[in-house]
């Protein structure tokens, strides 16, 4: 985000856009300027190399700079960010600075700049450093193109992905500095990133039509939502009072204003969104070697705005890739009536505009939407701040070392990720392929009520001692927060992908909702729930006395863990990573991620809850968590009733509602979706011969047949329709 200051003067309205224009060009060179330069100076070099006493001037061809021993150059240092993508599982970029010898091996790395609070909170920032130190001393030679690394990860517990993405980013980074330089018998480069120059947009064959879900799920529509309360946050910390003093009207989680972008030159993502006539109108305006990008959007600010009318010029976005930038003019518009992808939403504003062949623009590589955003603070004075929306086209979009079979940066990362953790993968897949036989073929599971006890005992021993404490894949509700945030801005399935075991467990808890709500996951697969009742199961065995909370009492406590999640997912459009710190609510870091390696308040509050489950089984489930109650909104759409009843339950029979261990079942006898956790005690009273008086009876009736008419009068009756028995509503 960068402030662009405001102007004066008689002629307001044409001296402001000017000034704004020039101010805002050096702000977007700025920007695309090399990071190296801001980070060189945060540390002594002998810090980065062991035995340097400086670093030489910054490269103007090239963002390195040399490490010297006194007058002696033994290196190059450089930040991985200035050649490679280092985006991290928060989404931002991870900065290292790195340094390289003229053999190219690694002779120093320090971790500089990073954003990763969903990974790393409550994990020492020395960890991370040491793990990225150990990358000192790797051969680049060795690491090529088409040879086989015999480097073992330095990983830790709670940050696989951010090691992974900094081990990534260091070696492609290092790799392409070696090119440029010509280090280590490298062929030298012309450029940083030459060896990417190559890849191209692919535009062979018609384009298959794709809806407008499938398009933004795969990255070739992107998206930017700015909300009320993140436009008065930006010109808040301008630090002027005028622009505090004239805040944005309206709701603050409201929509100031909605963009998409797609670059419609490449024929499968125009053909989807223009529909096939007016994709041959788009190709008949587009001279050789021009490009063309779709913006749309939605009620709320302009991204055209007015002044184009009047100048001939858009003064309210400009495009930028690398260090060239791109700005519109009305011969280089078209306006559209709407999009024609199936499923797209209505939008006030579609149109196209032409990226000239002269302009430089590389549609094989990255670039972003730069929007200016303005308030007025006077008659004649604004302020002005930007904010940008990113693009790059899928993999599948591109030919050569970036197409699908060789793509760099994070769709190669998480298919190494994948295959270094395919036990683990194979693992949970058995698991919930077990779990789903077992509710599918519930009613035979549950004849037995011993094996159906320590099926449960032993299913939650491994979700809590293999998915927790061994792959740490406890599902939180940040992920939640991270998955909106990632739909409202840039989004791209890879940063979803890097962690396979979470992928997993989120693609089992969408599919669960559909057919049994949220007991699935929270009563079976997730490792805090199963270490609160395997630890309630060892207090009952030391007889610690079990509170049943009167009926009216818990009713009126389950909604408290829905207003802690809409709290959450309200300050999570604010800030997400302010919503991630108060997310501290859940103990799952601590007592799953960490097994209560951390500082003593975190370890506190979740022994608490713990303890508090000693007394009230799975207490922390039934009143405080958020993810829960996240699971429990959209298992309400659910299309199955699996768990059987009878007429007779809770008319006048409480026994199943008495022994619902979370206390599920209203005393009028229904079991409540929102809160089941599919434990299947009830289904097991549902068949017993011993504790239900409906079977009781129903047993005791056929015993009377037989005595009677023999077998053939008992299969006469159980062949017909069972009256006392209903489904769970």
């Amino acid at each position: 985000m960068t402030r662009i200051t405001a102007t004066r003067g008689p002629a307001a309205t044409v001296v402001h856009c000017a000034v704004a224009w020039i101010l805002w060009a050096a702000a977007a060179a700025q920007a695309a300027s090399p990071v190296l330069p801001d980070f060189i100076d945060t540390a002594p070099a002998a810090e980065l190399v062991a035995g340097a006493t400086a670093f030489g001037p910054v490269r103007e061809d090239v963002p390195v700079a040399p490490v010297l021993r006194d007058d002696e150059t033994i290196g190059w240092a450089f930040v991985t960010s200035d050649f490679v993508p280092t985006t991290g599982y928060s989404g931002k970029p991870i900065h290292i600075l790195t340094a390289l010898d003229k053999d190219a091996r690694i002779i120093g790395v320090r971790l500089v700049k990073h954003s990763e609070p969903i990974v790393l909170v409550g994990i020492p920032n020395e960890k991370i450093e040491a793990a990225t130190r150990s990358l000192i001393g790797v051969d680049l030679r060795q690491q090529g193109r088409g040879k086989t690394s015999k480097r073992k990860l330095d990983i830790i517990s709670g940050a696989t992905v951010t090691v992974m993405v900094i081990d990534d980013s260091v070696i492609r980074a290092g790799l392409k500095v070696a090119h440029v330089l010509g280090l280590g018998g490298f062929e030298p480069a012309a450029e940083p990133g030459a060896d990417r120059d190559i890849a191209r947009m692919r535009t062979d064959g018609p384009g298959e039509v794709r809806g407008w879900a499938a398009l933004t799920g795969e990255g070739g529509v992107r998206s930017l939502r700015l909300a009320n309360g993140e436009i008065n946050a930006a010109f808040d910390a301008l630090g002027d009072e005028r622009a505090r003093a004239r805040p944005q009207s309206g709701d603050p989680a409201g929509v100031f204003a909605e963009i998409h972008v797609a670059l419609v030159s490449q024929p499968t993502i125009g053909r989807s969104l223009l529909g096939d006539a007016e994709y041959e109108n788009l190709k008949s305006w587009l001279g050789a070697g021009d490009d063309a990008i779709l913006l749309a959007g939605g009620d709320g600010y302009s991204y055209k705005g007015s002044g184009y009318v009047r100048g001939g010029i858009f003064d309210r976005f400009q495009l930028i890739q690398g260090d060239r930038s791109v700005r519109f003019t009305d011969k280089m518009y078209r306006r559209i009536g709407a999009v024609a992808a199936a499923g797209a939403p209505p939008f006030t504003e579609v149109d196209i505009f032409k990226i000239p062949a002269g302009s430089g623009f590389n549609p094989a590589e990255p670039f972003r939407i730069e929007l200016l955003v303005q308030r007025a603070v006077g008659p004649i004075e604004k302020l002005f701040t930007t904010f940008d929306l990113g693009y790059q086209l899928p993999p599948e979009f591109l030919t050569g070392p970036a197409g699908p079979e060789s793509a760099p940066g994070l769709t190669h990362l998480w298919k190494e990720i994948w295959r270094l953790k395919r036990v683990e993968v194979a693992f949970l897949l058995l698991a919930i392929g077990v779990l789903t036989a077992a509710f599918f073929f519930q009613m035979e599971l549950t004849r037995n009520e011993k094996v159906t006890y320590w099926f449960r005992i032993g299913f939650l021993t491994f979700t809590l001692v293999f998915i927790g404490w061994g792959a740490n894949a406890q599902l939180s509700v940040v992920n939640i927060f991270a998955f909106a945030n990632a739909l409202m801005n840039d989004f791209s399935w890879s940063a979803f992908l890097m962690d396979p075991l979470i992928f997993i467990l989120w693609f089992s808890v969408a599919a669960s909702l559909l057919f049994w709500g949220r007991g699935a996951y929270c009563g079976w697969l997730c490792p805090f729930g199963a270490l609160q009742e395997l630890t309630n199961k060892v207090g009952r065995l030391f007889k610690i006395p079990q509170v049943r909370v009167p009926w009216s009492m818990h009713e009126r406590l389950w909604p408290i863990k829905y207003m802690i999640f809409l709290g959450l997912f309200g300050l999570s459009l604010y800030s997400l990573e302010l919503a991630e710190r108060y997310s501290e609510i859940e103990p799952f870091k601590t007592a799953i991620i960490l097994k209560f390696a951390r500082g003593w308040p975190f370890v506190l509050f979740a022994a608490a809850l713990l303890a508090a489950g000693l007394f009230i089984e799975r207490f922390y489930c039934r009143y405080l968590c958020p993810l829960g109650a996240a699971l429990a909104i959209p298992g309400r759409v659910r299309m199955f009733d699996w768990l059987r009843r009878y007429r007779e339950c809770g008319n006048p029979c409480q026994r199943c509602a008495n022994e619902c261990f979370v206390q599920a079942i209203h005393p009028e006898g229904h079991i409540n979706p929102n809160e089941c956790h599919q434990c299947l005690h009830c289904q097991v009273l549902y068949q017993s011969k011993t504790n239900c008086p409906v079977c009781i009876k129903k047993d005791l009736r056929l015993r009377r047949l037989r005595e009677k008419g023999g077998d053939e009068a008992v299969e006469q009756a159980a062949a017909r329709p069972d009256p006392h028995r209903r489904l769970a509503r």
